[in-house]
């Protein structure tokens, strides 16, 4: 984008702004900085945030949008026709600016086809459909996450004053998690120590046996209550987890919400996790966190996705 398309961009006066992430939802949560920042540039203007429906937990609630939309590409809209009436329902909404901070070919074809007038994103997966672009750099991982997306924004004119994360937390949820610790004897003295074993990808996961080495060592030296924690695809390495360790845990893989999660490690002393989601919401609710990264490639190393707090 040169400095003519850049003026121009920065001139115009956004009333209804949409912006896209529609990936994982570590990812939906290290880009909460940007939104606040959208917000705090245009505090007149009407947000939106497109993002798939089992990040919509992690976002509902934010106080810097209006509106959460979701779309469902293998369930509720799955289909050519079910496809044109999401993008028919977005052109109704009359969205003059979407920020795109991930790049995918259906929300470029989406866009395009819902008539939104200004769509800024990166120049990659048929960036050719936006009408500003800058460079994809993001695979070299030279930076933070955070700031590739906060580098976006400057292109609207937004400059972002801070980088702190923001993951609501749910007063049922808070309830019902206290409740479920009580059960297993845990107080709101005690020192929580939450454990996460599970991850999106082979290369990433420290094995289960390690886990539950250090579980049993803080167990036994400084009197931690342990909680493991896991997803519907990282179950099996929760309950091996729970299965190697000597101390006393309560295993509640499989067993909360997204939600639910980010009450569990807001009473969290430390977690520790593999390179996941889950490092990121625990970040944002104020979690002292190691997380464990099995892999140092470009763009997938620490230097783009450790923790920040």
């Amino acid at each position: 984008m040169d400095k003519g398309q850049k003026d121009w961009v920065r001139g115009q006066k956004y009333k209804k702004i949409l912006i896209v992430r529609m990936d994982k939802i570590g990812d939906l949560v290290l880009s909460t900085p940007a939104i606040k920042a959208v917000r705090d540039t245009y505090p007149d203007s009407y947000i939106a945030v497109l993002v798939r429906p089992y990040a919509r937990e992690i976002i509902e609630g934010n106080p810097y949008i209006n509106e959460v939309i979701t779309y469902d590409k293998t369930n509720g809209d799955k289909g050519l026709l079910k496809n044109i009436r999401f993008i028919l329902n977005l052109r109704k909404k009359k969205f003059d600016l979407a920020l795109v901070l991930h790049p995918k070919n259906r929300t470029h074809i989406f866009l395009f086809l819902a008539g939104i007038p200004a769509r800024i994103g990166y120049d990659k997966k048929l960036g050719v459909l936006l009408t500003k672009k800058i460079p994809h750099i993001k695979q070299y991982g030279l930076k933070h996450e955070i700031d590739y997306t906060l580098d976006l924004l400057r292109y609207i004119g937004v400059e972002p004053k801070e980088r702190a994360l923001y993951v609501p937390v749910n007063k049922a949820s808070e309830k019902k998690i206290g409740g479920i610790f009580a059960e297993n004897g845990i107080s709101e003295d005690d020192m929580v120590i939450t454990i996460h074993p599970g991850s999106s990808c082979p290369s990433k996961r420290w094995r289960a046996e390690h886990f539950a080495k250090v579980a049993d060592s803080l167990a036994q030296n400084y009197k931690a209550k342990i909680v493991i924690i896991a997803g519907p695809g990282d179950k099996d390495f929760g309950d091996k987890t729970a299965e190697l360790m000597k101390s006393k845990k309560t295993n509640l893989s499989c067993k909360t919400t997204i939600a639910d999660l980010a009450s569990i490690l807001k009473r969290t002393r430390l977690f520790i996790s593999n390179d996941s989601g889950p490092v990121h919401i625990a970040c944002a609710v104020g979690a002292p966190t190691i997380a464990i990264f099995g892999r140092n490639d470009r763009g997938l190393s620490p230097t783009r996705w450790r923790p920040v707090g």
